[in-house]
């Protein structure tokens, strides 16, 4: 099974650049009023405002979701190990931890490619800090070498000091991801494990296998739910992602 959470598609990379340098420019030209300070910097167009968060390794300015480039972060509901059998939410307090680093800043994003689920993947930062350098350098995140060797120096300085993560031996988030797509596979009608649910709201949200309210999502197809196969198709259907802050 492919990544679920890939961060880029190594040969779409140069197009997706280019694209996502379209994109943010009509943007800049476009949104001035949700991006309050719309900048285009010596490395080219930038997303600048205040940031909502997904969870630990993604963020929204506006209504552009930005994959941080270079790490990935336990996944919400994630538990690692502290040693002496003994757990940890590790996904919740990554996902705390890039709010206490955004919050009430202006965040700087460099746009660098998109990932296959259209979101733009780019290296951020707030209060004069690299986010994903940060992250990683607390334990609360894994370096992403399958796509950057960026961060793989903090990281191996956080395994050293047994911060975060490095308590014990926990499961890297891909693989986590991996685990919970493949055993939901097995019993998702068509093989197809993502739950598209519609709230009492009306808004149209998905969940993937590692989503906390995985389990207990009910799906009402003759209400108009459905499953869908990937992230990429519930987003093209109009369903957006399970937020947790």
């Amino acid at each position: 099974m492919a990544d679920q959470d890939a961060e880029g598609i190594p040969n779409r990379r140069i197009a997706g650049i280019a694209g996502v340098c379209r994109f943010i420019c009509v943007f800049v030209a476009g949104l001035t009023l949700m991006f309050p300070e719309p900048v285009r910097g010596e490395d080219g167009p930038r997303i600048v405002g205040n940031a909502d968060v997904v969870d630990g390794d993604t963020i929204k300015i506006g209504p552009v979701a930005i994959r941080i480039h270079g790490i990935d972060a336990p996944e919400q509901g994630q538990q690692c190990d502290r040693g002496a059998g003994r757990k940890w939410d590790c996904g919740e307090a990554a996902t705390e931890a890039m709010a206490d680093l955004v919050a009430g800043q202006v965040v700087e994003c460099i746009p660098l490619t998109t990932d296959a689920y259209r979101r733009i993947v780019a290296r951020c930062q707030a209060k004069g800090l690299d986010i994903g350098g940060e992250m990683v350098g607390h334990g609360l995140a894994w370096a992403y070498s399958r796509y950057s060797s960026d961060y793989v120096d903090a990281e191996r300085v956080a395994r050293k000091r047994s911060l975060g993560i490095w308590r014990g031996a926990s499961q890297p988030a891909w693989e986590y991801r991996a685990d919970r797509w493949n055993r939901a596979v097995a019993d998702a009608p068509r093989g197809c494990p993502i739950k598209g649910n519609i709230s009492n709201k009306g808004e149209r949200i998905y969940h993937t296998p590692w989503s906390p309210a995985y389990a207990k999502t009910r799906i009402d197809e003759s209400k108009g739910e459905r499953w869908f196969c990937d992230e990429a198709e519930a987003l093209a259907a109009g369903w957006r992602a399970a937020r947790w802050r």
